[in-house]
């Protein structure tokens, strides 16, 4: 098993930055990638970015250029530094993780207002 515990969000002005951290514990040589999910409200759950072992990212088109991934392998933790952020971005992020299994956040709240 495998446990993903987030932090991070929040409420911040259009063109602002946060920044999301998430620690896995237990099974973690399991897992092979890592990254970020959203949903939006009324929207379909969104692959955000993707972070794998060597650290290789991958991006949906709407966030490259503005969200970075990254890890830190001695503190089993990724991130997600979001900046430029939009109104759209507004979402609930989830934080997962695989391994054949898939391991879920518990989610945090992302709002970008004015």
């Amino acid at each position: 098993q495998v446990q993903l515990v987030q932090s991070g969000g929040g409420l911040v002005q259009p063109g602002g930055s946060l920044r999301l951290s998430c620690v896995a514990s237990g099974s973690i040589f399991r897992i092979y990638t890592m990254g970020w999910y959203r949903q939006a409200p009324g929207k379909q759950r969104e692959l955000v970015a993707t972070i794998t072992r060597t650290g290789s990212t991958r991006y949906v088109d709407s966030v490259k250029g503005r969200f970075t991934a990254s890890r830190d392998n001695d503190r089993n933790t990724i991130y997600l530094q979001m900046n430029s952020l939009k109104p759209e971005d507004t979402a609930v992020y989830y934080c997962w993780a695989t391994s054949g299994d898939d391991y879920w956040g518990q989610g945090t709240q992302v709002t970008v207002s004015s």
